[in-house]
C-alpha cells in the first residue's frame, strides 16, 4: 500500500514495521519487572507521595476526556498528565523525552533539534493525533497530511501535558483517531530564567515574568534554542543547524462575579537547514502563531465557555538552485461548550463550533473550507460510578456530514483500585492539500476508526503509588492512500495525471500496556511503562496486506527515577528507554535496528532561588535511526542554571 506524503518536507513514510517478538518481549518485560520488584517497598504505603525532588505530584485535572475539567478518574478513558516539576526534571527543550513517559508513545525524526518530528500514539499516524496548545489547535493544515511538527515545540514554558489515548472525537472532532495530546502553557508568579549550554555549541534559555492572584493573572515568556547540529542524512558530511525565538503570553481577570475574560498566544520563529541529497541546499523557515480569546462564566447548575482561535503557519523553503517558495495554511474557530448540572450526579457537556479553514502556496491557489460541528454528551457520576456517552455531528464543506459516537464508564472497586472501559469513534477530514492541491480529489472521505479498551488501575500517574494495565485495539477504514498513476489502469488516473489522493486503506492496532509509578521513599520515586503495539495493514487486495505499518514498533519501554540525596538535597536521576525494531516502508523491507537509550541528571539547589542542572544523554553512544537514512544524535552533555524569585 502506497502511503500519502506526510509532510511538505517528504520526509515521513506512513507504513510497515516488523519486530523479532521472542527474544524483544522477554527482554523488555524482564526489565519492566525489574522496575516492578525494586518499587515493591512502597507498594503497602500509598502515603509516600510527592516528587523525589521535593515538590507536590498532586496533578489529577483533565479536560482531554470531555473538553470540561473534571477528575482523571472520572473518566473510563486512558488519560495521562504530565506535570511541571517533571517536565523540568526531565530537562533540556526537547518535549519527546517527556511524551516517551507516557505508554503507547513513539515518535520519529528527521535528524536532528529541530528536524521533522511526529509523535505515534497507538499506532496511529502522527497526523491523527490532535494537539492543542493553550485550547488551539495547531495542525499545519498547509501541509498535505495536515499533522503537527512537534520539532518547533519547546519544553521550557509548558506547565502541563494531557495525553488521552484511544479515538474521542466525539467530542473532539477531526484528527481525534489515535488520541488528543493537550499542552498549556505556564502561569507564573514572580520572574523566572533558566539557560543551558552543552553539545553542538547548543544553547536553550527561556524567561518569564508575570502575576497571578486569584481574580487576575499575566504572565510573559520568551525563548531562544541554537543548536549547530550535525547531517541530517546519514549521506550527509556538514551540520545542519537549528535556531529559533518564541514569545508567549496569556493572562485572565475576573471581568464580574462567576466571569471571566482570559487570552492566550504563542509565536515561534525558527529557521532549519534541510538536507537534499547530502547537501545542505535547502533552508526552511517557520513561522507559527496561535492564539485564543474567550470568556468563562461559572454559575451553580451551568457552566458556559465561549471563544475564538487562530492558529496560523507560514513555511518559506529558499534553494539556492530553484529559489523560494512557501506555504500558507490557517485555521479559525468560534467555540460554544458548557457543562449543565441537571442533577446532582447527572449532568450534560455539549458544544457548537464553525471553523474557517485555507491554505495557499507558490504553486497552489488559495484553498479553503469550513464546517459547523455541535456535540452532546451525557454524564453520570455517583460512589464511584462514572458512566458517560454522546454524539457528535459534523458538516464539513468539502464531504458532508459525519456522526461519531462515544462512551466509557469506570467503576471503583476496594483500597483505591477501580475497572474502566471505553468505546470511540474518530474521523480526520481530507486536507485541504488533499481535496485541492497537486493530486487532489474532492470526492475523497474522512479517515474512520473505532477504539476500544478495558483496563483496571489504581491512583493515577502522580499519585504515590500508581498501577495501571490496559487492552485496546482501533479498526480505521477509509485511510487516504496517494495512487501512482504511472502504468496504471484506474479511471481516477485518466487526463494525464500523475498520482491521486483515493480512500483505500484499512489497518488495525491493538495490544496492551502496563504502568507503575510509587514513591519507594520520600526522597525516591520510580516509574516504568511499558506498551505493546501490534499494527497491520488489512488493506484488500493491497501487495503489502498483513504487513506492520512504518516506523510502529511492537515494543517499547520507559524507566525512569529520581533520588533526592541527604546531601544539600541533591537529585540525581535516569531515564532507560528501550524501542523494538521495526520496518520503514510498506513492504517491510528496510529495517530500524531496536536500540536501548539511557540518561542521566542530577540538580542541586544552590540557594532558595537558584538552581544548577546537567545531564548527559545517550551515555552508551548508540547509533539508531528513528527514520530510514536520518541520523541521530550521539553521546551529548549540557549543563545550566535557574532561577525564580
Amino acid at each position: 500500500m502506497q502511503r500519502k506524503a506526510a509532510n511538505e518536507r517528504g520526509l515521513l513514510a506512513t507504513n510497515g514495521i516488523h519486530v523479532r517478538e521472542g527474544v524483544l518481549r522477554v527482554k523488555y518485560l524482564f526489565l519492566l519487572g525489574c522496575s516492578f520488584v525494586a518499587a515493591a517497598p512502597a507498594l503497602a504505603d500509598e502515603s509516600a507521595g510527592g516528587d523525589a525532588a521535593g515538590g507536590a505530584r498532586n496533578i489529577g485535572i483533565t479536560v482531554v476526556a470531555s473538553g470540561q475539567s473534571e477528575p482523571v478518574d472520572a473518566t473510563g478513558q486512558s488519560v495521562s498528565v504530565v506535570g511541571a516539576e517533571e517536565i523540568a526534571s526531565v530537562q533540556g527543550p526537547d518535549v519527546t523525552r517527556v511524551l516517551q513517559r507516557l505508554p503507547g508513545v513513539v515518535f520519529s525524526r528527521n535528524g536532528g533539534m529541530g528536524g521533522f518530528t511526529g509523535v505515534r500514539v497507538r499506532g496511529a499516524a502522527s497526523e491523527q493525533v490532535l494537539v492543542l496548545i493553550d485550547g488551539v489547535r495547531v495542525a499545519d493544515v498547509s501541509s498535505p497530511s495536515g499533522g503537527y511538527d512537534f520539532g518547533n515545540l519547546m519544553s521550557g514554558n509548558i506547565e502541563k501535558v494531557e495525553l488521552l489515548r484511544g479515538s474521542n472525537s466525539t467530542v473532539w472532532g477531526s484528527e481525534a483517531i489515535g488520541g488528543v495530546l493537550a499542552v498549556t502553557t505556564r502561569e507564573v508568579d514572580g520572574v523566572e530564567g533558566s539557560a543551558e549550554y552543552g553539545a553542538r555549541d547548543s544553547l536553550y534559555a527561556t524567561a518569564a515574568a508575570g502575576i497571578s492572584r486569584e481574580t487576575h493573572a499575566a504572565t510573559l515568556t520568551a525563548g531562544y534554542a541554537r543548536d549547530d547540529g550535525f547531517s541530517a542524512l546519514s549521506s550527509g558530511t556538514e551540520p545542519d543547524g537549528y535556531r529559533q525565538w518564541q514569545l508567549s503570553g496569556k493572562g485572565r481577570v475576573a471581568v464580574a462575579p462567576g466571569l471571566t475574560l482570559r487570552a492566550a498566544a504563542r509565536y515561534a520563529d525558527s529557521k532549519l537547514d534541510l538536507d537534499f541529497f547530502g547537501d545542505s541546499l535547502d533552508v526552511q523557515t517557520a513561522r507559527q502563531f496561535s492564539g485564543q480569546a474567550g470568556l468563562d462564566y461559572t454559575g451553580d447548575a451551568l457552566d458556559l465557555s465561549a471563544g475564538f482561535s487562530l492558529a496560523d503557519t507560514h513555511r518559506v523553503y529558499d534553494n539556492p538552485v530553484w529559489g523560494s517558495y512557501d506555504y500558507k495554511g490557517r485555521d479559525e474557530r468560534a467555540e460554544l461548550k458548557g457543562r449543565w448540572h441537571m442533577r446532582e450526579s447527572l449532568a450534560l457537556v455539549f458544544g457548537a463550533e464553525h471553523e474557517w479553514s485555507r491554505y495557499s502556496g507558490t504553486f497552489d491557489p488559495r484553498q479553503k473550507a469550513n464546517a459547523t460541528s455541535g456535540h452532546a454528551l451525557l454524564q453520570y457520576n455517583r460512589e464511584g460510578v462514572n458512566l458517560a456517552a454522546g454524539v457528535r455531528i459534523d458538516d464539513h464543506s468539502g464531504f458532508g456530514s459525519e456522526w461519531t459516537f462515544g462512551s466509557n464508564g469506570s467503576v471503583a472497586l476496594v483500597d483505591g483500585w477501580r475497572l474502566r472501559a471505553s468505546y470511540g469513534e474518530g474521523f480526520k477530514a481530507p486536507t485541504l492539500y488533499q481535496l485541492y492541491g497537486f493530486a487532489g480529489n474532492t470526492a475523497l472521505a474522512p479517515e474512520r476508526s473505532r477504539s476500544y479498551e478495558a483496563g483496571i488501575e489504581k491512583g493515577d500517574r502522580n499519585a504515590g503509588l500508581h498501577i495501571a494495565a490496559t487492552v485496546f485495539r482501533r479498526d480505521a477504514k477509509n485511510l487516504i492512500d496517494y495512487l501512482d498513476c504511472f502504468g496504471s489502469s484506474d479511471p481516477l488516473c485518466a487526463g494525464g495525471a500523475f498520482g491521486v489522493y483515493i480512500n483505500i486503506g484499512k489497518a488495525r492496532a491493538e495490544g496492551f500496556e502496563l504502568e507503575l509509578g510509587t514513591a519507594v521513599t520520600e526522597r525516591f520515586r520510580a516509574q516504568a511503562s511499558y506498551s505493546y503495539v501490534k499494527t497491520e495493514n488489512r488493506t484488500p487486495g493491497d501487495a503489502n496486506a498483513g504487513n506492520d505499518l512504518a516506523r510502529r514498533p511492537r515494543h517499547a519501554v520507559t524507566i525512569a527515577a529520581d533520588w533526592r540525596t541527604p546531601l544539600h538535597d541533591l537529585t540525581l536521576g535516569a531515564d532507560l528507554r528501550l524501542v523494538g525494531d521495526s520496518y520503514d516502508d510498506a513492504a517491510n523491507a528496510t529495517r530500524l535496528d531496536s536500540y536501548v537509550l539511557v540518561a542521566l541528571r542530577a540538580s542541586l539547589p544552590v540557594t532558595e532561588t537558584v538552581e544548577l542542572f546537567g545531564r548527559v544523554e545517550n551515555v552508551g553512544d548508540t547509533h539508531y535511526q528513528t527514520a530510514a537514512g536520518y541520523n541521530t544524535p550521539g553521546r551529548s552533555a549540557y549543563f545550566g542554571a535557574r532561577a525564580r524569585f
